[in-house]
């Protein structure tokens, strides 16, 4: 027997369930089906441009299984696109979020409790997880030793549940990997970790955000971590 599907985790429905060519009746046409979950895994690969492991952590499921949902879900797209069949969005193994979450978690480079100024060589990460606005819990990720642009901090980050990082200086190589694992990058921070966390919170603003010269962009463009 066939193994049964896993559910798969989705943002909602799309804009829009049916395409079809300008000008032809969808009366008769070809109709090619992408599921909800094909159609989840092309707007987190291809409209937000998540790496597929960041991508697969959003729906719940492995890298190789995203790696064949989007696979199909591209195949399915061409095919409509090149026979000039109409595309309907419907189905599939999927569930949708839970919309109004209110909980997210933020990461800081640190080193003795302070924001380190320099986020590929920093001690530890704190994570600080936050609820309705206010840090409800904190935890020490340590830091591997080697440069963080190639050490797969991002991709750990990413599974801890991080989607925010406040940092200090940071070079915009680190920052594009970042965004491809879902986490979005906050420069100028100093200070206490705990504070800086909670200046964002406050919505205030923080003085700097320069890059970090040392580990710029042109090192990164070098780094190891692939889609």
């Amino acid at each position: 027997m066939p193994r049964p599907f896993s559910e798969r985790r989705v943002g909602g429905e799309p804009a829009a369930a049916l395409w079809k060519p300008a000008g032809i009746p969808a009366r008769g046409l070809e109709v090619v089906i992408l599921g909800l979950d094909e159609f989840e895994a092309l707007r987190l690969a291809d409209y937000e441009g998540l790496y597929q492991e960041a991508a697969a952590m959003r729906m719940g499921v492995s890298r190789q299984t995203f790696g064949r949902i989007v696979e199909s879900a591209r195949k399915k797209v061409a095919t409509a696109l090149a026979l000039g069949h109409a595309l309907r969005i419907e189905g599939g193994p999927a569930i949708k979020e839970t919309q109004g979450e209110t909980t997210m978690k933020i990461a800081v480079p640190t080193r003795d409790g302070q924001v380190d100024a320099h986020f590929g060589h920093c001690a530890y990460f704190s994570l600080f997880a936050v609820e309705d606005g206010k840090i409800v819990a904190e935890e020490k990720l340590e830091s591997p030793e080697e440069c963080g642009c190639k050490s797969g901090i991002s991709g750990e980050l990413a599974r801890k549940g991080v989607t925010k990082l406040v940092a200090g200086n940071i070079g915009e190589g680190a920052v594009r990997v970042l965004s491809s694992f879902g986490i979005e990058t906050l420069r100028g921070a100093a200070g206490p970790a705990r504070s800086a966390v909670e200046d964002y919170l406050a919505g205030k603003p923080f003085a700097g955000g320069a890059n970090c010269h040392a580990h710029g962009a042109e090192h990164h463009e070098g780094c190891a971590h692939g889609h």
